[in-house]
């Protein structure tokens, strides 16, 4: 391939880049990265291609072949870190060409992909095992509210704007111009001036010094700011227009963004994806990769080399013969063998796929994460048969306590075994427990294991053993936790959301969930997701997981509800009317609680021996777990119990 231009990625003294784009070309092979523009880079190889067609004695090209010439090409731009290939979504065929021959010359985790807001980019990508080439690194919640709060910013005035410092736009919201109208006339006139200046003007790079958020309102909005008369109307007037203003821009704005606050996840994950977005950016949302994918795993999946199926064959990333060959650190962090174990698994089990893209959970979804609790352990799978109309989303977890955990305590290699097993049955057990409390978990779960090297410190360092983990279908919903605060103050939606979220803490505490290192109570923090139904309203419940049940199983209901309570104590400043909300929580929890109870002496045999092949240990095994379980269930009252309940409450 001949090249026109520096090597990518050169740089000067200094350490910049000597070239910022580039163009590459199929028909006669080349790669043209001098400074410029694209178009006179494509003029550049016309000059260069019949200058080479002279020296070989034939005649410059005709037209129509300087056409095909340019027509089989794509677009580059280089960054500090990637080479980007900006493909035309109707030739993708050109954009992977373009990857191929790349790769010759840098490694594939340097290139990525533009134009991925286009479903035919994304859909060609994902198709391949590709869905890591579309995505920015995983942030935590906790650093994404960081974000959004360290990036407010003021000039004169306010701290009314929200700062990109990669584009140097700053941004101002409904709510800051809200803020703004209970200023004094002087500063309030300032501040406004000092906002339609910036909104006209670009800075040193070329970025606007304003813009409104988010990137949705309509240019009527941005034009009126502009328009705003601010010398000629009194005092009075101005306050007046500014609010008149700000009603009409907060209803341009989609309801699940008026509520500016890092609480809610929709205006925080959207002001997020603002402050952090750069020029030429190959990113999207997760949102756009997995549709209707929940908000709270808004840059929180690290995607995989994945791979994708061509007439029955597994065609691997060929980032793993990278990594295979060289044994790079970096590659490592990414070519991760339990995702390439998931495919192959999934291969086994299922018939003709199309593709497997598969993500890790690097950090917890909970708003407060629980304490002790493992991360790394969570995948989600994205899985396509060529019967399915649509792709299938799983996610995988794996077993807490398998054969390297209970080798890394120091066991044998055939102890560490036997445990291992023992806790899988231990794991599904439960889960049958709390189904036939009236749980409402999700209604399949699929069990796997492969082997991989124990790695830990043990006499066995290098051995064989299995791995288990275990598998559901994604369940579409809202976890109750990151429900958007807004919401509540509609009390349709406030006291159906407090029945669903009573019944399922009645059963939480029933099963006695709680952390297993900290007996923390866990409800109301990941697992508890909301599905709404075709107005928006709260239709049902579903508990996703069952981790961390009947670790409290001998303390009485009346001395283990209290923490319940919590749900209704850390909404009580969204709610319209706190007390209906709380007396609706407590009346669905007593009636749970009671209907439960009420099942049991009806069925009193067959839950007694439900378990009756198990092991009875008192030191804590399932069956004796089960067992203490119903006791305190068939001796609680359940009025006594939704007392304490109120109690906890307390007056609002």
């Amino acid at each position: 391939m001949k090249l026109i231009g520096e090597k990518i990625f050169a740089r000067d003294a200094e350490g910049r880049l000597l070239s910022r784009i580039g163009t590459i070309f199929f028909k006669t092979p080349g790669l043209v990265t001098t400074n410029g523009i694209h178009a006179m880079q494509r003029m550049m190889w016309i000059d260069e291609v019949n200058a080479m067609r002279e020296a070989e004695g034939l005649p410059a090209m005709t037209e129509a072949e300087e056409d095909e010439e340019l027509a089989q090409s794509a677009d580059l731009i280089f960054t500090d870190e990637h080479v980007l290939i900006r493909p035309d979504p109707e030739r993708m065929d050109l954009a992977f060409r373009a990857d191929e021959e790349l790769q010759k010359l840098v490694s594939k985790r340097k290139i990525r992909f533009l134009n991925t807001h286009s479903a035919k980019v994304r859909n060609a990508l994902r198709a391949r095992g590709e869905n890591w080439r579309m995505v920015r690194s995983p942030i935590s919640h906790e650093d994404m509210a960081a974000l959004v709060e360290r990036s407010r910013v003021s000039l004169s005035g306010e701290p009314i704007y929200y700062y990109n410092s990669a584009t140097g736009t700053r941004y101002v919201t409904a709510g800051g111009v809200e803020m703004l109208s209970t200023l004094p006339p002087a500063r309030l006139r300032e501040q406004l001036k000092e906002a339609q200046g910036m909104l006209v003007r670009r800075n040193r790079i070329g970025h606007v010094e304003l813009d409104l958020f988010p990137a949705t309102t309509p240019i009527e909005i941005k034009e009126g700011f502009k328009a705003l008369k601010i010398d000629e109307l009194g005092d009075d007037e101005l306050v007046d227009a500014v609010k008149r203003f700000d009603v009409k821009w907060r209803m341009s704005v989609p309801p699940e963004l008026r509520d500016e606050t890092v609480e809610n996840f929709d205006w925080r994950n959207a002001m997020c994806q603002t402050l952090t977005h750069v020029p030429n950016d190959p990113a999207e949302a997760e949102g756009e990769l997995i549709q209707g994918i929940s908000p709270e795993f808004f840059r929180q999946i690290e995607w995989l080399p994945g791979a994708r199926i061509d007439d029955g064959e597994i065609i691997f990333d060929p980032l793993w013969e990278e990594y295979d060959r060289t044994r790079d650190p970096e590659l490592a962090d990414i070519c991760d063998p339990r995702a390439r174990n998931i495919i192959f698994n999934l291969s086994r089990a299922f018939g003709a796929i199309e593709y497997v893209n598969v993500g890790r959970i690097v950090h917890s979804l909970a708003r407060t994460p629980i304490a002790g609790s493992r991360r790394g352990n969570v995948y989600i799978v994205q899985c396509k048969e060529a019967d399915w109309p649509d792709s299938r989303v799983y996610m995988i977890r794996f077993q807490k306590w398998g054969v390297a955990e209970h080798l890394d305590e120091g066991k044998d290699l055939l102890r560490a075994m036997l445990e291992a097993n023992e806790y899988t049955d231990y794991i599904l057990d439960r889960r049958l427990m709390c189904r036939q409390l009236g749980m409402k978990l999700p209604p399949h779960i699929g069990y796997g294991q492969f082997t991989e090297p124990y790695t830990g410190d043990n006499q066995y360092k290098g051995t064989t053993v299995r791995t288990a983990y275990f598998s559901r279908a994604y369940i579409q919903g809202t976890a109750s936790d990151k429900i958007p605060p807004a919401k509540y103050r509609n009390p349709v939606f406030a006291l159906r959301f407090a029945k669903l979220m009573g019944e399922a803490a009645a059963l939480d505490m029933i099963v006695g969930r709680g952390s297993t290192e900290t007996k923390e109570n866990m409800f109301d923090r990941i697992y508890e997701v909301l599905q709404m139904d075709a107005d928006g309203l709260p239709e049902r419940l579903v508990v996703t997981g069952h981790t961390g049940s009947f670790v409290n199983y001998l303390e009485a209901f009346e001395d283990s509800v209290a923490p319940y309570a919590n749900v209704v104590r850390r909404r009580v400043k969204f709610l319209a009317d706190p007390k209906a909300f709380a007396d609706a929580y407590v009346a669905a929890f007593r009636q749970a609680l009671a209907a439960t109870q009420e099942r049991y002496r009806t069925h009193r045999k067959a839950y007694d021996r439900l378990f009756v092949n198990r092991p009875f240990d008192v030191g804590g095994s399932g069956a004796y777990r089960w067992a203490k379980t119903l006791e305190r269930l068939d001796g609680c009252d359940p009025d006594v119990v939704a007392a304490r309940l109120a109690e906890a409450i307390g007056e609002l």
